[in-house]
């Protein structure tokens, strides 16, 4: 195709302009980096509700019971004796905490087993998961 400014005959650019792409590729990249962290990501528990609740900041290993007692290891299904192994081994002086979140539905036989494991695993310092009573 061929078009005619002050006399002189030019041909069409026949480039794709990609700035237009670059822009909302940049945009999406942008829209995901930010929800990413936002998005939690996890086996979904009804912890039950207690006065006393310490807001935690550390990130440990976590044992989740759901409400069918399915048993899940950082969001990874289970068996209860291969818990030991999949908490792995540490050093003897190494402090080994393990935060335990069990749904308000699970009987109390599931979460003393689980605990027991977690004794035999090696590990003294146990933390369980509750929430903060509503107002």
């Amino acid at each position: 195709m061929a078009f005619s400014t002050n006399g002189r005959t030019q041909t069409a650019m026949a480039d794709i302009n990609i700035t237009p792409l670059v822009d909302v590729v940049l945009v999406l990249l942008l829209i995901f980096m930010l929800t990413a962290p936002v998005l939690q990501s996890g086996v979904e528990v009804a912890v039950p509700q207690t006065r006393t609740v310490n807001q935690l900041t550390e990130v440990h290993q976590v044992i989740t019971i759901d409400k069918d007692q399915n048993i899940f290891f950082q969001d990874k299904p289970v068996n209860i004796h291969d818990i030991p192994l999949a908490l792995g081994s540490t050093p003897k002086n190494a402090k080994r905490v393990v935060y335990v979140r069990a749904d308000k539905a699970v009987p109390f036989g599931a979460f003393a087993s689980v605990m027991d494991e977690l004794k035999l695993a090696g590990i003294t310092d146990i933390s369980i998961v509750t929430q903060p009573l509503e107002k």
